[in-house]
């Protein structure tokens, strides 16, 4: 895990959920995720969108030419914990497409016009990954 990260998620867990820098004004989680290869646990902080209960994330990398490998383990096991805030909570992972996908992007660059910049950066769909409440 990056540096980066790192801090990002020690801050995160040291307040609450909360971040600041580039970050102050998103709506963060933390991703648990489980390497689809090694088995090892990693945790992905992520910027994500309130949709009904569904949460959505933006599998982007930055506009990389690949996937994220968060996402790949993800769409692997499908099913993961969370960190929003205090709260550790279960969800399922749905990966968005069609109308709903196109619907929830155009929803998400005009919020946060730096991901459409991501999608012009690289030839691949962006995934967006809606992450469902598991009872």
């Amino acid at each position: 895990m990056s540096d980066f990260n790192t801090q990002i998620i020690e801050e995160f867990r040291s307040n609450d959920g909360k971040v600041g820098g580039m970050f102050e004004h998103a709506t963060l989680l933390l991703l648990r995720h489980t390497g689809r290869k090694s088995g090892k646990p990693f945790v992905a902080p992520l910027v994500y969108f309130a949709d009904g209960e569904r949460l959505v994330i933006v599998a982007s990398k930055g506009g990389a030419p690949e996937n994220p490998e968060w996402y790949n383990n993800l769409m692997t096991s499908k099913e993961t914990s969370i960190e929003i805030g205090t709260e550790t909570k279960t969800v399922r992972a749905i990966e968005l497409t069609g109308d709903e996908r196109d619907t929830m992007w155009a929803l998400i660059v005009s919020k946060s016009p730096g991901f459409g910049e991501y999608q012009q950066n690289t030839k691949r769909l962006i995934p967006l990954i809606g992450l469902h409440p598991v009872s």
